[in-house]
């Protein structure tokens, strides 16, 4: 448990909030729209969409600090703990100001004292320690019986290192683990007075006593890779005598200094990458030379090493040469030991519930402790069962590595697709008679331990969670190879649980019925049936899967769309007859309709320079798809975005609006499921200051609370809203806390006046697509929210100026709001004047 909030008077200062009307928030990221496949797993899946690298201890990477003389931290998505806290300021600027603020001159303060009382000394203490070591020990006092003997014993040898050298630790730590740092670069002299001693420390053999943990296998067959398990010594961190290769040496390199040495080795190559290549070949194509240590460099050094005192130990190759000048180059080096780090890793997977953290999920919860916030009101609970056994933590991790792998895997180049999907189906096929074995495990949990609805987060750490996104992701490839009767009966296994990612049900749905459609007729046996009685009858299968997908609770609404749309294909195809098909003209997709506004549009200038080139090298390719500017003719001709001057249109023509971009429907829903979100479930409030519950963007949260959120939506329809909105304005606005979507400058009058024109039932069906997908459809709402008090009407309108073109997500949500039978309309900026101004 996290120590209790201190002091108001000692916080930081608040952010301040922007107005409604100029909200432009970036939509997240979704991996999967196109597709129709949301993949929303924080826990589990590593998406390709982010461009940097997900941290894996045994992920082989050699690379060179940068310019610092850092590797630059890693980013990453957001873990479920840190979306669940309010948005504060965490750069360095604030912990630096935080930590001078609350310095004070004494010894002996404790960890719990100094994040209590917020207190840090410069040069004794920092808050990335005891933030790290904050992580450890919640997870020692609650969760030990996750870490065997010599573990503990490892961790007691942590406890014992000086400040320095836990400082030094951590901050490598947070920068990638397998990468190669030079101790003269790396910039700690502030808080690291002795940074030698601090190197050699962290290099130091230790000892630990034997494990007394049985020597295991995965279930699944999935073992830890080699080097990343404690032995029975052990180093922090690594020195130059690891540097083998000349391959690992050159790594080391900056771009000028290998220039440099490609020089003097008379190779070329237009980058980094060519120049290295070119250097190795070259080495090891010059054989018989008989280099010797008689070169022209300095041989102070007698320490004995091969790859430090110049005793070269390839006389055939120039190997050792090159490698003696790449030392020269950097000077001492040190890396952080595999083993050490992975078990760090371990630990801060069970703190943080999450393999995605960074250097900013370590101070956040420090940075939001300290903010003067309120929050609203739960029970915190922070579960010991996550993970009820060692082996079953070591059996999600395995699980999560090949999860990766195969991520990688699908992003192939065209030379290697079919290995790489060979790779995937034989990854598939392995943990398939696991997976097997886990749901049926978990289908007992489930109806004899669990209570109702605590089983479903829960089953995001169980290593089923992560093979069943590994056999889905199987699917893929067996459908490249033909195969598609497996890959029929893989669907129908993962339709038939109802435990894991029931976010895919519906793309399982579909797929199963477009199999059924057109493949599965001649891969079964036809029984006696002719050849289009055998069409018929999958036919009639595949328009019983379109059906059940309907029927399906846990088929999310916006796959429905396109299960009618295949229902009525099939329906005409096998000559139903008029009165026996299916009648969806009261939920049928209806098109957006189309506005066009005129205005006058701004266009800068851009100077042209002395070489007759524009400043920036703009033109017209480069400035598309950027914001443009126009003059509001409603507000004094002042300088407005496309979205502010449509805004006014509307408002002109009688509507009432904001440019919220999907603020105004968070908030609603903030205010619409207050204590939905904030009710008791195990394990999902696990610190006093969230927004929202941990599972809120997973596809959990809706399954943990479905009759809760059932109800609620039967109120929504049956015009309940207001009264909903007034009771918790009434409760909340005086303390105003900071819960998840939920702008409070936002006039209760206007949020009541929207209620009032939104029909029940079309406010029920969209907050029922947020509950279901919270994450996904936070973004590609309509940039316009307009609502008629005269009418009772609300409008949504997505502004569109020349060359902009709508996005997957928001057809998606166009495709929503109109099936709920919400007005949409395409709002057309058309520039009647240009007015050319000098930039």
């Amino acid at each position: 448990m996290v120590p209790p909030a201190a002091d108001e008077h000692m916080a930081l200062q608040d952010i301040i909030q922007r107005a409604p009307k100029r909200i432009k928030t970036q939509a997240p990221l979704d991996s999967e729209v196109s597709s129709g496949e949301p993949d929303s797993d924080l826990i589990t899946d590593y998406k390709p969409t982010i461009t940097t690298t997900p941290k894996l201890p045994d992920q082989a990477s050699d690379s060179v600090e940068n310019e610092d003389g850092l590797e630059p931290p890693l980013e990453s998505s957001e873990t479920e703990l840190e979306t669940s806290l309010p948005p504060i300021k965490t750069d360095k600027e604030a912990i630096d100001d935080y930590e001078t603020s609350r310095a004070v001159e004494q010894d002996g303060t404790s960890l719990h004292q100094r994040y209590g009382e917020r207190k840090w000394v410069k040069g004794r203490s920092s808050i990335y320690v005891d933030a790290f070591n904050l992580a450890l020990e919640s997870v020692l006092n609650d969760e030990a019986h996750l870490f065997d003997e010599a573990e503990v014993a490892f961790f007691e040898q942590w406890r014992g290192l000086c400040y320095e050298s836990q400082y030094l630790y951590v901050r490598l730590f947070l920068r990638k683990s397998s990468a190669w740092h030079r101790v003269s670069r790396l910039g700690y002299y502030d808080d690291i007075a002795d940074l030698p001693a601090a190197v050699d420390n962290l290099r130091l053999v230790r000892t630990l006593p034997a494990s007394s943990s049985p020597s295991q296998s995965s279930p699944a067959g999935l073992d830890l890779p080699e080097g990343t398990v404690l032995g029975d010594t052990f180093r922090f961190a690594e020195g130059l005598e690891e540097i083998t290769t000349l391959e690992e040496a050159s790594s080391l390199l900056l771009l000028e200094e290998l220039k440099t040495l490609a020089k003097e080795a008379r190779v070329q190559g237009k980058n980094k990458k060519e120049l290295l290549k070119a250097l190795r070949e070259t080495s090891s194509a010059q054989t018989g030379l008989g280099w010797t240590n008689t070169a022209n460099y300095d041989d102070s050094n007698q320490s004995g090493d091969p790859a430090t005192n110049g005793e070269l130990t390839r006389g055939a190759t120039r190997d050792g040469y090159f490698m003696r000048k790449i030392l020269d180059y950097t000077g001492d080096c040190i890396r952080l030991a595999a083993a050490p780090y992975k078990l760090f890793e371990r630990v801060h997977l069970v703190f943080y519930r999450s393999t995605e953290w960074t250097e900013k999920s370590l101070t956040t919860i420090i940075l939001a402790k300290i903010s003067r916030r309120n929050y609203p009101h739960y029970t915190v609970s922070r579960s010991n069962a996550i993970f009820p056994s060692r082996a079953a933590l070591l059996e999600f991790e395995a699980a999560l590595r090949v999860q990766f792998d195969i991520d990688n895997a699908m992003e192939f180049n065209a030379q290697s697709a079919m290995e790489n999907l060979q790779k995937i189906k034989s990854l598939s096929e392995r943990v398939y008679p696991r997976w097997r074995a886990l749901v049926e495990e978990e289908q007992r949990k489930e109806e004899r331990i669990y209570e109702t609805g605590e089983g479903a987060y829960l089953r995001r750490f169980s290593p089923a969670w992560v093979y069943t996104r590994i056999i889905h992701k199987g699917l893929h490839a067996l459908g490249r190879f033909k195969e598609h009767k497996r890959e029929h009966e893989l669907i129908t296994e993962l339709l038939d649980q109802r435990l894991f990612h029931a976010a895919r049900r519906g793309a399982w749905y579909q797929r199963k019925a477009l199999l059924e459609e057109h493949y599965m007729w001649s891969l079964t046996p036809f029984e006696g049936r002719s050849e289009d009685a055998q069409k018929k009858e999958w036919k009639r299968r595949a328009l019983r899967t379109c059906e059940q997908g309907l029927e399906d609770r846990d088929c999310h609404l916006i796959y429905h769309y396109d299960l009618q749309k295949r229902i009525i294909k099939l329906e005409k195809s096998l000559k139903i007859v008029k009165r026996e098909q299916h009648d969806f003209g009261h939920v049928m997709l209806v098109q957006p309709g189309e506005r066009t506004v005129e205005g006058i549009q701004i266009q800068k200038e851009i100077p042209i320079s002395n070489n007759g080139a524009k400043a920036n090298g703009g033109n017209g390719a480069s400035q598309r798809g950027r914001p443009t500017a126009w003059v509001d003719e409603r507000e004094d001709g002042a300088e407005c975005r496309v979205e502010s001057m449509c805004l006014s249109w509307y408002r002109d023509n009688g509507w009432k609006g904001f440019h919220a971009e999907g603020g105004i429907m968070r908030t609603l829903f903030g205010y619409l499921f207050y204590d939905v979100l904030f009710t008791y479930v195990p394990n999902v409030f696990q610190t006093e200051f969230q927004t929202c519950p941990l599972d809120l963007h997973t596809d959990a949260f809706y399954p943990s609370r479905a009759s809760e959120i059932n109800h609620r939506l039967a109120q929504l329809a049956n015009g309940e809203a207001e009264s909903l909105i007034r009771k918790v304005h009434a409760r909340e606005f005086e303390r105003q806390p900071c819960a998840i979507g939920i702008d409070w400058t936002f006039d209760l009058d206007d949020l009541v006046e929207i209620v009032q024109c939104f029909r029940g039932e079309a406010l029920a069906t969209v907050c029922k697509v947020m509950a279901q997908e919270y994450q996904q459809r936070g973004g590609g709402i309509p940039d316009l929210f307009l609502w008629r008090v005269d009418r009772k009407e609300v409008l949504f309108a997505e502004v569109k100026s020349a060359n902009d073109r709508l996005s997957d997500t928001q057809r998606l949500w166009i495709h929503v709001l109109t099936s709920a039978g919400v007005r949409v309309e395409l709002c057309n900026a058309v520039a009647r004047e240009v007015r050319v101004l000098l930039a």
